[in-house]
């Protein structure tokens, strides 16, 4: 039995005011692993009522949590965190089974990865001015309030740190409402939370459905501010309901990334396994993906031959295999949208270089690897986001027309530009429409805002400017300070 069996007592309950309790609701929703169909877990069906009572118990933790020196919700966050690490094992375990997600990918990506977050949330803590002079006044940053955090299935704790960990920190209190397809890692972090010592109410787990759980967020009166990751359409009806009581909104939504090979690249193979990673680990199930390749027309037969020669180096398979490049994605509905999508591609007149329409599953909803090539970009399968592992090559003529491709979206989240000349490769990225750009193999760097421009989003997460989102200013007014 893994490791992750010693809190499954845990799971079937909320987490409210300070103590794992019963839900009001007596249903359960399955938990499935994607690799198996095993029905493995259960979590309470949370009402609208479990909402109330655990955002009425952040409320009242406010005051009090607000007037900790931020010294010592430091402190309680590092403490926290010694707590969760000890969890590694079981988190691992966890994500192989709730998501999928491929036994090293899940122990690099989806856990410590995740740690390093946490401990840079803390350092850059140290940074946040509370406190500024100004000629005549005096500018201090406080909490916005009660937090409504609604998180995605695609990164079930990544997701859940970029918006608890800051919140907490900057002394706001947390309601969380995760995934019900991926939630159980989230049992076990605000497990750590408890054994750190954080106040009763400051940070509340209510287990559900987001039509139902998470949609009461957004018309809460004592809820202050929402922070959503997921699909633009959901974000954007959490928006407006939130609009209502003028609550304050950040949104991490989707995404339909390119990744443009610029013509000056004498040999294109160092460049793919940067846009495989992207594309093609998690399932494709990541905002962040580079699902749209743009290349020379020229020398489109050779970026074909490339990706197609180092596809193989994707197995896919049992994610509890250390082997295993690509698991299943999620969930049912997620292969029938990957599906559907490839089926629409194929009607569109792209064409298949690799991959083809999903079989039928019979054990675990895997999808292979798809790749469509001659893609033009008012096709939808290369306007839409898929969140598949499904690529689309797109050809261009002149570096504008690339730079026009890559812009000719809704979407602005992540790109990445690749070229021998590193002075041209950041003039092509200075002129994408992207919060996020990658030059060449620059690495991800967790002291950076995160974020997208136009259906992207609204707001930032990450270092600095993440813990910023989670304040509001106060200008002071005084005679003495004149």
């Amino acid at each position: 039995m893994g490791a992750e069996t010693e809190y499954t007592a845990l799971f079937e309950r909320q987490f409210i005011d300070g103590e794992w309790v019963p839900s009001s609701s007596a249903d359960f929703i399955d938990v499935e692993n994607p690799a198996t169909f095993e029905h493995f877990a259960r979590i309470p069906d949370g009402t609208v009522e479990d909402v109330d009572r655990a955002v009425d118990a952040a409320r009242r933790a406010l005051p009090a949590w607000k007037r900790t020196p931020l010294e010592e919700r430091c402190a309680l966050m590092e403490l926290f965190l010694k707590h969760f690490q000890s969890m590694r094992n079981a988190v691992i375990g966890l994500e192989v089974k709730e998501l999928g997600a491929p036994v090293t990918f899940a122990a690099n990506a989806h856990c410590d990865y995740q740690y390093v977050r946490v401990a840079s949330y803390i350092e850059a803590a140290g940074q946040v001015k509370l406190e500024e002079a100004f000629p005549a006044s005096t500018v201090i940053r406080e909490p916005v309030g009660v937090v409504g955090c609604i998180t995605p299935w695609n990164y079930p704790l990544g997701q859940i740190v970029q918006k608890v960990v800051p919140a907490l920190l900057m002394g706001n209190t947390v309601v969380l409402k995760p995934s019900q397809s991926t939630p159980l890692t989230a049992c076990l972090m605000v497990e750590a939370f408890r054994r750190a010592g954080f106040p009763k109410g400051t940070i509340n787990l209510i287990s559900g459905r987001g039509s139902r759980a998470g949609a009461r967020f957004a018309v809460h009166p004592k809820v202050a501010m929402i922070s959503f990751t997921g699909s633009t359409e959901v974000g954007v009806t959490l928006a407006q309901q939130a609009l209502a009581g003028v609550k304050r909104v950040s949104l991490e939504l989707g995404g339909k990334s390119p990744c443009v090979w610029l013509p000056d690249v004498p040999d294109y193979a160092p460049a793919v396994p940067h846009l495989f990673n992207s594309i093609l680990l998690n399932s494709g199930q990541t905002c962040t993906a580079l699902s749209r390749l743009l290349v020379p027309k020229s020398r489109l037969a050779e970026v074909e031959a490339l990706l197609v020669e180092h596809l193989s180096d994707y197995p896919v398979g049992d994610p509890a295999d250390p082997k295993t490049k690509i698991g299943p994605v999620a969930s049912k509905s997620q292969y029938e949208t990957v599906k559907r999508y490839v089926e629409l591609g194929v009607g569109e007149g792209a064409r298949l270089l690799a991959g083809g329409v999903p079989e039928a599953p019979v054990k675990g909803w895997y999808v292979k690897p798809v790749i469509f090539t001659d893609v033009r970009n008012d096709m939808r399968i290369a306007r839409e986001e898929i969140f598949g592992p499904v690529l689309c090559v797109i050809p261009y003529g002149t570096l504008d027309e690339a730079v026009e491709l890559a812009n000719d979206t809704p979407y602005g989240l992540n790109a990445m530009v690749y070229g021998a000349s590193r002075a041209q490769a950041c003039a092509v990225a200075r002129r994408i429409n992207a919060g996020n750009v990658y030059i060449n193999d620059g690495p991800r760097d967790v002291y950076a805002p995160f974020g997208g421009y136009g259906a992207s989003g609204i707001g930032r997460e990450g270092g600095l400017y993440g813990l910023l989102e989670f304040t509001q200013l106060k200008a002071l007014f005084d005679h003495s300070t004149f």
